[in-house]
This record gives C-alpha cells, structure tokens and sequence, in this order.
C-alpha cells in the first residue's frame, strides 16, 4: 500500500479506486497552502495535481520517496520536468483525456464568433432588432480552419470540423511531410505564415514552451486573413493579449475566444474592455463533466498501477 497526496480535485469514482489499494490524502485545496503542502509530503509515494499546484524543485525537494505525478490533465507548465528526471520521478499527463470537451468548445466558440451570438443577445435584451446586421453574418460550412498544433486534441477538432464543412490545414513544428493521413483522409500541412494568411478561424493546440511565448505577437497576428477568428485553448501565454485587443478594436480581426490567459486566474484583462467580438472563459474549454470524469480515472488508473508495479 503506497502513499499517495492529491491536492486538488479528483472525481470520487476515481478518489474510492485508488483508496482501495492505497493510503490517499485527499485534500483538493492544499494548493493554495504552499508551506502546510509541502510539508506533508515527507512520506508520500504519489503526488496527483492539477495546473494549480506547482511542482517546483522546492516541493520535489520535500518529497524525498516521491516516485510518480499524475496530472489530471494534459499541461507540464507547472512540473519541473528536468528535476522530476533527474529525481527518477515518473509524470504521467491525462493526454486525450479532455479532447473531447476542449474540440467541442472550439467549434461552439468558431459558430458562436461567425454568427454573432453574444453581440445579438445584448442588443436584443437592451430593445434593439439587430436583424439586418446579424442577416449579414457567415456559415462555417467551406471556410477553412487552420489547427496550430496537430496532436491528440487537434486531432479531434479536426474531426469534428469536418462535420460541419470546414476545410482543415494544419501546422506542427513537430511533423514534417505534406500532409497527415487520419482514417481515409488527409489533413494538409502548411508552413505557419501561409496557414495564417489563408484561415477564416485559427485554433491553438500547443504547449507553452520558450518557442511558443508570445508566438501570436502584433507581427503573427497580422500575418492573419482580415477578418479571421482566433481560438486560444492552449496557454494564454501563447498570445500577446494587447495586441490582440487592438486588433479586435480596429477590426483587423473578426473576433477571438480566449479560454486561457496570460496570468491566471486572470485578475486584470481592462484591455479588451467595450469589445463585443470576444469570448473569455476561466479555462473551462477542456472541463465538463464527462470530461472531469475521463481525466480522473485515467490518472487513478495510471497511478495506481505505476505504484504497485513498482513496491
């Protein structure tokens, strides 16, 4: 029977699993904790977190028989991935877990952003009858959607594009070739600037690394067709957020959703205050139920297993 800490939520289905086979401290808000945290980790085996949690060398260094993290989810930003191998520490990511509910609110976000929706309901509630402007609105269906990053997720979204009509291309600094064949399809690869000046909506799927900060800079975003729709589910970092306002504010750009932030939680977004072509959302693209679900015992499952293949 290992030790096991889980500092932030879990679904009970999979908090009884892993408590049937091991000793489970479950206490979903520690994060917020730092020193009581890392002072309770002396003994255990098994560290399961979230993106809150931040797994630095600090913790890692309180946590001296410390063999696995599970993150129930799909970002390394917050784990020190160089420690944890040089510690023998094995991290094992929700990957897939979440595409599904993240692939769903990109294309929710992509109608929603095309026709209107959010500008139509405020006019609508204040008395206005909007319909000449938003008659004047487009389909999805035959407009083209370029997925930056092409794993798991991307994966999904551009299954899901398909049954809408979208054309689908794709860029991955990762794959190389003209083009992924999925199923009997293929989804073509392009360089980044030509996928940009020829997308109606752009979908973001990459990690935050030191190539990607700040990649959508004022000089990427306005590589971007006039008028295009940028969909930010990845990591706000990936994103100049000014120069992202103001090009919504001039109209450079139809309109953007953004699920992730720079900082989170995001306490000072005065930038893209007064725009109506913009959906923000508390990192919520990849959490649903089901999702939260899926996530959970897949990490138990992982953990679980790694543990007691390993005592």
């Amino acid at each position: 029977m290992a030790t096991i800490f889980i500092s932030e939520f879990i679904s009970a289905p999979a908090l009884a699993m892993l408590r049937k086979h091991h000793q489970v401290t479950y206490e979903p808000e520690s994060y917020q904790q730092r020193g009581t945290l890392i002072a309770s980790l002396q003994h255990v085996e098994g560290l399961i977190v979230r993106n809150l949690t931040q797994v630095n060398a600090e913790l890692l260094a309180a946590a001296p028989h410390l063999k696995v993290v599970g993150r129930l989810g799909v970002g390394l930003e917050n784990i020190d991935l160089p420690t944890c191998s040089t510690s023998n520490i094995t991290v094992i990511p929700a990957t897939g877990a979440n595409a599904e509910s993240v692939a769903e609110y990109v294309l929710g976000a992509a109608i929603a952003l095309s026709r209107g929706f959010l500008p139509a309901t405020q006019q609508t509630l204040a008395g206005a009858w909007p319909r000449p402007r938003f008659s004047a609105c487009h389909e999805l269906a035959g407009k083209k959607l370029g997925i930056v990053g092409f794993g798991s997720i991307g994966r999904v979204v551009f299954h899901k594009a398909n049954a809408f009509g979208l054309q689908c291309v794709a860029y991955d600094p990762m794959l190389t070739g003209a083009a992924v064949e999925i199923g009997q399809q293929a989804i073509p690869l392009l360089p980044l600037n030509d996928l940009l000046a020829n997308s109606d909506v752009i979908s973001l799927h990459l990690p935050l690394l030191p190539a990607t900060k700040n990649l959508f800079s004022h000089l990427t975003l306005d590589q971007m067709k006039q008028g295009a729709f940028l969909i930010n589910t990845a990591r706000g970092g990936i994103v100049d957020e000014a120069a992202l306002a103001e090009r919504l504010r001039s109209g450079r750009l139809g309109g953007a959703a953004l699920d992730v932030f720079e900082g989170e939680p995001a306490k000072n977004l005065k930038h893209f205050t007064g725009l109506e072509n913009l959906i923000l959302s508390p990192h919520i693209a990849g959490v649903t139920v089901e999702s939260n679900e899926r996530v959970s015992l897949l990490i138990a499952t992982e953990v679980d297993q790694f543990l007691r293949s390993t005592s």
